[in-house]
């Protein structure tokens, strides 16, 4: 018998998603602007603000945040950009939208994140070299804070504009402020494997309103204040639809349950691996940390268990289960490797002995009992 799909992170819809969207149908906007587009923003809006008000731009994805990003800071041909090597590509790629260089820094050990001493230590080398850099992208891997108060710092010290990639990390948070609003500029996604989900989808998070309604300016192609078509400057597409949107109003309904899910999930793999000697769960280095655990990851020591990350994965995939290995670091990419990097071997090392096993907020009392079952067998565990 064929045993349904255990999916690494799939789609959780909370059941009114579908209302927003028939609203949007009945009063026909079908566009890139109405009132989902406005209520998501305000949502997200209010979910966010701590002691200072944030605002919202809806957008198509996270990387086109991450490019708005950019923009905002006037990063332009040759600037040189600092970004964490252990993440994914859409981090790294709208640098190269702007004609910008990357330049790449490790991860440290609690966190995974960019390495704080890395970083500085590369911004002192370009500084020597003529080359400040004009920003910082530091992100929270798989929902997990990085060491914020420390990144921050750095950035203040060297005045460098500091852009918060809080793709995976919606409902996470460091000391109690939110993640996407710990940096001078925040950035959201809502890809279908995200904590919520608008099919796909981002925001850009800001500290004024002049900034939103400038990204938003550029998210709609630049269409100057007149009667007719006209531009005065480069525009994009990458405004959010009212549908999409409509899925999003719905999904911040169930935003704060998803997080708590997403932890039992977490939990589940902790309390596991804690018996198995050899065997590291992601998890938070200190109470200033609460990570939504979007994604568990493990790291696997080869030598104490006679076992690899890639067998595991096998072994998922041999019983219809996804599990995925870490992000694979920038500066070891065929496209990213010419650039300069920082560090020593620690992200290097997560890729080559680490795993994200399934962490979706629809897993089933018995989707754990079928987990365990093939981590018991594997790692020989009566």
């Amino acid at each position: 018998m064929n045993k349904e799909k255990i999916w690494l992170s799939s789609p959780h819809m909370g059941g009114n998603e579908q209302s927003y969207i028939q609203q949007a149908f009945d009063a026909n906007w079908i566009a890139p602007l109405g009132p989902n587009v406005i209520g998501f923003e305000s949502d997200l809006e209010r979910y966010l603000k701590n002691e200072e008000a944030v605002f919202v731009g809806a957008l198509s994805s996270g990387t086109a945040a991450i490019h708005l990003a950019l923009i905002l800071l006037g990063i332009s041909q040759g600037d040189e950009v600092i970004c964490q090597s252990m993440t994914f590509s859409a981090s790294a790629n709208p640098i190269l939208y702007q004609g910008a260089l990357p330049v790449f820094i490790d991860s440290e050990e609690d966190t995974w994140n960019m390495c704080p001493d890395s970083l500085e230590e590369a911004i002192i080398d370009r500084i020597a070299k003529g080359n400040t850099p004009k920003a910082i992208i530091a992100v929270h891997l798989y929902g997990m804070p990085f060491k914020a108060d420390e990144i921050a710092a750095i950035a203040k010290k060297y005045q460098i504009p500091l852009i918060e990639d809080s793709a995976e990390a919606l409902g996470s948070s460091f000391k109690g402020q939110k993640c996407g609003t710990l940096g001078d500029i925040g950035i959201l996604s809502f890809n279908g494997n995200k904590i919520i989900t608008t099919s796909g989808g981002g925001a850009i998070v800001v500290n004024s309103k002049g900034l939103k309604d400038r990204a938003v300016f550029f998210a709609t192609q630049s269409r100057d204040n007149a009667p007719h078509y006209q531009h005065s400057e480069v525009g994009y597409n990458y405004r959010m639809s009212n549908i999409c949107a409509g899925i999003g109003r719905g999904q911040m309904e169930v935003l704060d349950k998803h997080v708590s899910l997403r932890r039992k999930a977490n939990a589940f793999y902790s309390d596991y691996f804690s018996a198995i000697d050899g065997v590291d769960v992601l998890k938070e280095p200190a109470s200033e940390w609460f990570s939504n655990h979007w994604l568990t990851g493990i790291v696997i020591d080869a030598e104490k268990t006679g076992k690899t990350a890639e067998e595991l994965r096998l072994a998922f995939e041999k019983e219809n289960i996804e599990s995925r290995p870490l992000w694979k670091p920038m500066h070891l990419q065929p496209i990213f490797e010419k650039y300069p990097y920082y560090g020593t071997d620690v992200s290097a090392n997560l890729f080559k002995n680490g795993l994200c096993l399934p962490s979706g907020s629809n897993l089933t009392n018995d989707d754990f009992v079928r987990l365990e079952n093939v981590l018991n067998v594997f790692f020989e565990k009566n």
